[in-house]
């Protein structure tokens, strides 16, 4: 997939490290920065509005943080952000697996290829971290070109309601959700319920 953003030519993306392009220059995909948080916040208030801290998932990331790695933000030519996607360690079932959320593109950015970029850098990263599973509640037509499907959260439920045929999974190893059932926690909840060793 090549697009352009249209950009000034005098700006290369060989200023960004090998580890953080992609093949779609000029637009750059590395690691969330302190420095986002502002162009993160508002491009996702953008995106979904103040409703979004009422959705399922947000109650998936409140208190935690996301999976090392695996916080993500697109910029463009002249280091504009433009996209931002997080990945979120939970239990599945009491599986380890991540959630795939919020992703967001800024308007003049939409229908470029960033949010594909975005969820395909995030995957091979998932992947090489040693990650075995993602879950996201979306769009399931969007998100089928990705290798998510229904079958993989059939049996799993969410800490509050979602659309059944929205919920996914993908296995980034085989067999990683075989046979899962039981909610999705937070991971850290986990954590804060297991017995301290004395």
């Amino acid at each position: 997939m090549a697009f352009e953003l249209v950009c000034p030519s005098h700006v290369p993306v060989s200023r960004v490290a090998p580890e953080a392009r992609v093949a779609l220059a000029p637009l750059a995909i590395r690691d969330e920065a302190l420095g986002d948080a502002e162009s993160r916040e508002a491009l996702l208030d953008d995106a979904f509005g103040p409703a979004r801290f009422l959705k399922t998932c947000q109650r998936l990331r409140d208190g935690s943080a996301p999976a090392p790695g695996l916080a993500l933000v697109a910029t463009d030519c002249v280091g504009g952000l433009i996209g931002t996607l997080r990945l979120w360690p939970v239990l599945a079932g009491g599986r380890a697996a991540l959630l795939l959320g919020p992703l967001a593109v800024a308007a003049q950015a939409r229908s470029l290829g960033v949010g594909g970029a975005l969820i395909r850098e995030s995957l091979a990263r998932a992947a090489d971290l040693g990650h075995r599973a993602v879950l996201l509640v979306g769009d399931a037509p969007y998100y089928a070109r990705f290798g998510f499907e229904r079958r993989f959260a059939e049996r799993l439920t969410m800490p509050g309601p979602v659309e059944r045929a929205r919920f996914l999974g993908l296995e980034l190893v085989d067999g990683a959700l075989s046979g899962v059932q039981g909610r999705v926690i937070p991971a850290a909840a986990h954590r804060i319920d297991m017995p301290q060793a004395a």
